[in-house]
């Protein structure tokens, strides 16, 4: 019989464990010190920046380091000069000097083609979870000179955008940004770079927009039709008597019917003529309600009331929200629509 297995001895660099301070993450029990140096110097650093949405690129907040391919230019530069000086060779010294020389003037030209740009964020409309949500930035070029190879990335992505601006012009560079969950999200640290014109320095600035994305719940793909109308009370059927135009009900077009009452987006995508209905916006009104949403998880619950939201808009009737912590009262519009998507995002 064999003997049982011993755990002893066996290696922990794979087994993992949560960070501290950061929910829901892992990292390895043999931590690299040089990445927690790096990752402190890095918070520490981007909370120094203001948020804002304009940025105006100067001295201060444009950096300039040499490449890879820089290091390599300084050794050969180095292995020139010294073979030069040891055979005496005045082509050799030539040649070492015109690339040293090319390289000082290239460190002027890539920090001027940042130095001096305006970039503006337009602000981000509210998208649904589980999309991409573009983000549109401006590039202004008050030089009189065009300026080349600029590129843009989100953190992370790896993923680079790259754009030419003309002389006293602007340029729109789209990013896609992933919604993620739903609720109020800041818009992640950018950075614009360049390494016009040789490559061999990286100029670079880091801008954190003020800017911050709303992100509606993922409407469920298939959801059930909408809930029943309730009793209206007769304060609520009251007002409704008055001569405001609004309806909530819907029913087969009937001939006399007035062309104010037909609902003309639902005709012009099925064909089919369809009325508010007076009398059943007198009798009813619909709310969507999160008891009526079903007893799945919370996310699925807010799903659904998304859908729903989504599918009353379309149909034009009126309709409520009532969430545990809020009551919208029955409307409708585009304006309805957003407060509602609004309550369901930031619940």
């Amino acid at each position: 019989m064999a003997p049982p297995r011993s755990t002893f001895g066996a290696s922990p660099s794979r087994e993992r464990h949560p960070w501290p301070g950061k929910a829901g993450s892992t990292v390895a029990r043999e931590w690299n010190p040089a990445t927690m140096v790096r990752a402190r110097f890095r918070r520490w650093w981007l909370a120094r920046l203001p948020r804002q949405d304009v940025l105006t690129l100067t001295q201060r907040n444009v950096y300039i380091l040499p490449t890879r391919a820089g290091f390599m230019l300084a050794a050969t530069l180095l292995v020139l000069l010294v073979a030069s000086i040891n055979y005496q060779l005045n082509l050799g010294y030539l040649l070492t000097f015109l690339l040293a020389g090319s390289a000082i003037v290239s460190i002027q030209v890539s920090h001027g083609t940042l130095r001096g740009l305006s970039l503006s964020l337009q602000a981000p409309e509210a998208r649904f979870a589980g999309g991409h949500t573009p983000l549109r930035i401006t590039l202004n070029n008050p030089r009189k000179t065009p300026r080349y190879g600029i590129g843009l990335s989100l953190p992370g992505s790896g993923h680079w955008v790259w754009s030419d601006m003309p002389a006293q012009g602007s340029s729109t560079i789209e990013l896609l940004l992933p919604s993620g969950q739903r609720g109020r999200h800041p818009i992640p640290t950018l950075t614009a770079e360049t390494r016009f014109p040789l490559g061999i320095f990286r100029v670079w600035t880091l801008w954190r927009p003020a800017a911050q994305l709303l992100t509606y719940p993922q409407p469920e793909p298939h959801p059930p039709a909408l809930p029943a109308g309730e009793p209206r009370s007769s304060g609520a059927s009251a007002e409704r008597h008055a001569p405001s135009g609004e309806f909530d009900g819907v029913r087969p077009y009937r001939r006399g019917d007035p062309l104010k009452a037909i609902v003309w987006k639902k005709a012009a995508k099925t064909d089919e003529l369809v009325s508010r209905d007076s009398q059943q916006s007198q009798a009813v009104e619909l709310w969507l309600d999160l008891a009526l949403a079903g007893g799945g998880a919370l996310e699925q619950r807010l799903s659904r009331l998304c859908a729903w939201v989504l599918a009353a808009a379309e149909a034009e009737v009126d309709y409520g929200l009532r969430l545990p912590s809020l009551a919208l009262s029955p409307s409708h519009g585009e304006v309805h629509k957003r407060r509602c998507l609004e309550a369901l995002a930031l619940f």
